[in-house]
């Protein structure tokens, strides 16, 4: 991996399938991670790969799913212990611990 990035996402991005495309979208481009839902409204995610993917698939998020309305996305680096918490054997999926309050 060289990079890997958790962002929020917020804005309304929940009940209109963010998640889903972001699993799908992060699998075409070869990004590994994990998504899920704050209970914030937010929706939180980690995407590590090459610098070049991980920077495509969060500008990807800035518009999102037909009817999505992204308002805002914070972003930081983290580590491989924060890539560890997805669920074993998946390139991406939820992580092991589902929903948080998220504001990064």
């Amino acid at each position: 991996m060289d990079v890997i990035f958790q962002v929020v996402i917020g804005g309304r991005v929940q009940g209109i399938g963010f998640r889903a495309w972001t699993e799908i979208t992060a699998l075409e481009l070869g990004v590994e991670g994990w998504v899920r839902n704050c209970r914030d409204s937010c929706v939180e995610a980690l995407f590590a790969g090459s610098e070049e993917v991980v920077l495509t698939m969060i500008e990807l998020c800035r518009n999102g799913p037909p009817g999505a309305h992204v308002e805002m996305i914070n972003q930081r680096e983290a580590s491989p212990q924060d890539l560890a918490l997805r669920r074993h054997a998946l390139a991406f999926g939820a992580p092991l611990h589902s929903m948080r309050l998220c504001r990064v």
